[in-house]
């Protein structure tokens, strides 16, 4: 957990790491498009050398080209992406950043709008997680901070983040979730 929260006065910034599982899955695909690409640069330079013809390899340079990276984009996406999310007190907002290689798609949210934060499970008998959540008033859609598998770390995360932006942590860790009202 200490590599996943900084702080720096009124600024709070919590990485989401991504699973290993998806770094992982991004390798067979970056490994499939370096052969593809690899196949278009061994045929080009067959072709300027004078031991073939562009113009009999355009089809197929095209074909493997256009596949190598319709293969690797995926697996360079997997590879580097990152979620953080940053808590300014002093501008009084939030910035979640979903970032792709160098693509940043931010949303910003008013941090007037929060006012707690929640710890809560995900009722899995198997793997139980304890989710991190800041939350506001009915209707303000929770941004989920962190998940932990351990109950501890999710309230040290918490009592943090609360006492940096003065906010309330409550556990509802063990309580009924509510029953949505669709009268």
């Amino acid at each position: 957990m200490a590599g996943a929260m900084t702080v720096d006065g009124g600024m709070v910034r919590i990485d989401r790491p991504m699973p290993w599982v998806g770094r992982l899955l991004s390798l067979p695909l970056l490994a499939a498009s370096g052969y593809l690409l690899w196949n278009v640069a061994l045929g080009l330079r067959q072709d300027f050398s004078g031991f073939g013809r562009l113009a009999d390899d355009l089809v197929p340079v095209l074909v493997f080209t256009g596949l190598g990276l319709l293969v690797g984009i995926p697996g360079l996406i997997l590879l580097t992406f990152r979620t953080f999310v940053v808590l300014n007190e002093t501008l009084r907002q939030i910035v979640i950043t979903r970032q792709f290689g160098p693509l940043n798609f931010r949303k910003h949210r008013n941090l007037a709008d929060y006012h707690f934060i929640s710890i809560t499970e995900d009722y899995d008998p198997e793997l139980t997680a304890y989710d991190v959540n800041l939350c506001g008033s009915k209707g303000t859609e929770p941004i989920n901070l962190m998940s932990f598998t351990k109950r501890d770390d999710a309230d040290r995360l918490a009592s943090e983040i609360g006492r940096v932006l003065k906010l309330s942590a409550r556990d509802y860790v063990g309580t009924e979730p509510d029953a949505d009202e669709d009268d």
